[in-house]
Formats: structure tokens, C-alpha cells, sequence
């Protein structure tokens, strides 16, 4: 699949079908979140992985009771080593450039799980201190994202976007 295809047709996905997805199909979601770029190669993200449905309903309790993360046949809760990225960039490390490496490897995983069929949803609406008791996240490490992933049962249309011309500049505002 075409890179462009995938990040067009890609969508937010709410309903699965009751179908196992093969750790195989798992492990090249994460192996393609680990190619992400970041800043300095630090590569700060850890990634639970999340199959048990007492935990995938802790997730979803967390995240203001948004129950169709227990459909999803897999979920998963990406965090971000907020140290790793301060220790050579500060605070600027801390508070940014690990967001933004975390952002790009769950871009890469709802890529990839587009071109493999599966559908997914980023869930940043959650509480940050549930999620991280129900996953048992060290205190070093910031949960960032959840992402419930399976084969949709939907086919959500395309929302509107603005257009290139209202949201380009060129040499300054």
C-alpha cells in the first residue's frame, strides 16, 4: 500500500470485530513505531501491550469510560521516558521532543495497522495516573496514548479537512 493511500484512508475506528490478531501482526506494529524518528535517536517510547479484558476495562475506565477500547482485541499504551529525553535536551526534552517522538511512533503504528487491515483509534482522553495504576507504568514513565486496534466492524467516512491554501504560509505569517 501506497504511503499516501494509507494516510488517507486511514481512520478513527470505535467498532471491532471479535477476531484474534496474531502477535506476528502485533510485533510489526511495534517494530514499525520503532522506526520513528527522535530527536537525538534517543527513542524514548516503552509499549504495553494489553490482551487481558480486566485490563483493557481498567483502560477503558481511565479513559472517561470509553468502552469500546474492551472491543478491540488488542490495545496499545504507549508511554514516553520523559528522563531519557531530558537528560540531553532538558526541559525542552522533557516536556517536548519526547511528545513529539512518542507522536511519531503512534503515527507509524496507525499506518502500519492501516496496510495490515486493521483499524485503530488514538485515545489521548484519558486519566494520565488510572492508566498508569492499571498498567502498572513506572513512575519514570509518562502514558502518552492508547490505542485499541483490531478489524474494524465500520467504515467510518472521511471528515472534512481544511484546505491546503487556509493552512500555508510562506516565509512568515
Amino acid at each position: 500500500m501506497d504511503v499516501l493511500e494509507a494516510i488517507k484512508g486511514r481512520r478513527s475506528i470505535r467498532a471491532f470485530k471479535n477476531t484474534e490478531i496474531p502477535e506476528e501482526t502485533i510485533m510489526k506494529l511495534i517494530d514499525s513505531a520503532r522506526w520513528a524518528p527522535s530527536a537525538g535517536n534517543i527513542q524514548p517510547w516503552e509499549f504495553v501491550i494489553v490482551r487481558k479484558p480486566e485490563n483493557k476495562k481498567k483502560l477503558a475506565e481511565a479513559a472517561l469510560n470509553q468502552s469500546f477500547i474492551e472491543e478491540a482485541p488488542v490495545v496499545i499504551a504507549v508511554c514516553a521516558d520523559e528522563a531519557s529525553s531530558s537528560r540531553s535536551y532538558g526541559l525542552r526534552g522533557k516536556t517536548l521532543y519526547c511528545l513529539q517522538d512518542t507522536a511519531a511512533a503512534i503515527q507509524n503504528i496507525h499506518l502500519a495497522a492501516y496496510s495490515l487491515g486493521l483499524g485503530t483509534c488514538w485515545i489521548g482522553a484519558f486519566r494520565e495516573e488510572k492508566a498508569r495504576e492499571a498498567l502498572n507504568v513506572p513512575s519514570a514513565l509518562r502514558p502518552i496514548a492508547i490505542i485499541p486496534i483490531g478489524y474494524p466492524a465500520e467504515s467510518p467516512q472521511p471528515r472534512n479537512r481544511r484546505s491546503v491554501d487556509q493552512i500555508t504560509h510562506y516565509e512568515s505569517f
